[in-house]
């Protein structure tokens, strides 16, 4: 479970370590981070749209969204297939915890964020 304070506390090291680059290093760095990082906002919009599980698409977790999808549509299959109270127990399981991850969505996409950020920095320092 991830803790928005310590996720907070990892974002300000990490800009702490982007100030202290070289100049060319650090332009580099917002060059490679501009496609990679994530917008909360869209995050949490991707989520409202509550059938399909879009928002784990867009932090590139695929299984996770391709599970959302199955657990869904197996819930609409079963109340098309009059097992309704199973359809229901699966569409309100995935719809709570759907809530519980639009609830947290920005400290998921600032982890997600940090780990890209991470990610990138590695391979600048490391390249010296």
């Amino acid at each position: 479970m991830l803790n928005a304070s310590v996720v907070e506390e990892t974002q300000d090291q990490i800009r702490r370590q982007i100030r202290e680059l070289p100049d060319e290093q650090r332009r580099t760095f917002y060059k490679l981070s501009e496609k990679r990082i994530k917008d909360p906002d869209t995050y949490a919009t991707l989520n409202y749209i509550f059938i399909a599980g879009l928002h784990h698409f867009y932090l590139g977790k695929w299984l996770l969204g391709f599970i959302n999808i199955t657990v869904f549509w197996g819930g609409v299959a079963c109340i098309v297939m009059k097992y309704i109270e199973l359809g229901i127990a699966l569409i309100v399981g995935i719809a709570i915890f759907e809530l519980f991850e639009l609830f947290r969505s920005q400290a998921l996409v600032q982890h997600h964020n940090n780990l890209v950020s991470q990610e990138i920095l590695s391979s600048l320092t490391s390249n010296n």
